[in-house]
């Protein structure tokens, strides 16, 4: 290899090692002049309670359901689900070209807490902790469906992530098969667990906390890092210290400490451009009812869409939608700006 090729200068490939995916680094792109769009800046203040909210305590739902006076979080199965329980087996299959699975599936909404004004960074961490114990009694209860094999949690932050209600909230989908990312993974997962007799991702974390050069910080549990394979500009990971498949293994002191990586995390995205930072973001862990997978590390990946300013967004297209993805600014360069980021959020500061 020519010892003159520079990874913060020349274009290069990086490969995915969780799916197995390949992705175009340009580095040099960055200096080029920004001609493309910019767009307003939305206003992002809310009332605590909004009358017209449909997540927001005793307020009616869409489907005329009444939400109860809740104080920490809500939880009830989405009035207009995109899996439904009842779904009856079946399929197409027409010489091999036409093919179709039925899927059944459970979608449950999570409003994070009563507050329509409170995002996750504005949050304590007492009660994001509270967050992550519902995440984790519904993983359980939801896993307690023998026929579900894998359960997805995430967060779709902001309006131009999909987001339809700016009420804090996340989602569960669990359902009758493995996701194509989550099929993925643990292909991946698998077979380094087979070659090597240890964690794909506890392997990977050594490596990280060695070189430390896409790590934004750590705290007892957890460390929080811009993935090499970065395809979102200020993407991260939050990867747990320990090897363990699942939410449903934390410890409470692994919980608090999660709640802690998040709120420091979002603080640093909302801090970026001083903005409601928007991003999706969802936990990948073990299949359910269907074996043992100790080759599976759990995760969460955040993917914010935010690349120049808080109006300058990343768009998959041309080249990114036909071949593969592509991304300016490095994953090392992504994870020095996080790392100097304050963790006061900034409409608290003084």
């Amino acid at each position: 290899m020519d010892t003159n090729f520079d990874l913060k200068e020349h274009p290069h490939s990086r490969l995915n090692i969780l799916t197995g995916d390949w992705i175009l680094v340009s580095p040099h792109r960055t200096k080029r002049p920004w001609q493309g769009k910019v767009e307003a800046t939305q206003a992002d203040d809310r009332p605590q309670y909004d009358p017209a909210c449909y997540l927001c305590p005793t307020n009616k739902r869409a489907d005329g359901s009444e939400n109860p006076d809740y104080k920490g979080s809500f939880v009830f199965t989405n009035d207009y689900s995109s899996l439904l329980l009842n779904t009856p087996d079946g399929g197409l299959n027409e010489d091999e070209l036409l093919v179709a699975n039925s899927q059944k599936g459970i979608c449950r909404v999570i409003s994070f807490s009563p507050r329509h004004d409170l995002t996750l960074p504005q949050m304590t961490t007492k009660e994001i902790s509270k967050v992550v114990d519902v995440w984790q009694s519904e993983f359980e209860d939801l896993a307690s469906y023998p026929w579900i094999k894998h359960i997805q949690i995430f967060e779709n932050k902001g309006d131009i992530m999909g987001c339809s209600n700016p009420h804090p909230h996340g989602q569960i989908w669990a359902q009758n098969s493995l996701p194509v990312e989550v099929a993925k993974e643990t292909q991946q997962q698998k077979l380094h667990f087979e070659q090597k007799g240890t964690s794909l991702l506890a392997d990977y974390l050594a490596l990280e906390l060695r070189k430390h050069d896409r790590i934004v910080f750590e705290n007892e549990h957890f460390v929080v890092l811009v993935p090499f394979w970065a395809v979102w500009p200020y993407e991260t990971m939050i990867v747990s210290k320990r090897h363990v498949t699942s939410i449903l293994y934390f410890t409470e002191q692994e919980k608090h400490a999660l709640a802690d990586a998040i709120r420091r995390l979002t603080i640093r995205y909302d801090n970026m451009f001083e903005t409601s930072f928007p991003y999706s973001a969802g936990m990948h862990q073990s299949p359910v009812n269907s074996g043992d997978h100790p080759y599976w590390h759990w995760h969460m990946h955040f993917y914010p869409p935010l690349l120049r300013s808080a109006t300058v967004k990343k768009f998959m297209v041309g080249y990114e939608m036909l071949a593969n993805p592509q991304r300016d600014i490095t994953a090392e360069f992504a994870a020095e700006k996080l790392r100097g980021l304050s963790e006061i959020h900034y409409k608290t500061r003084e």
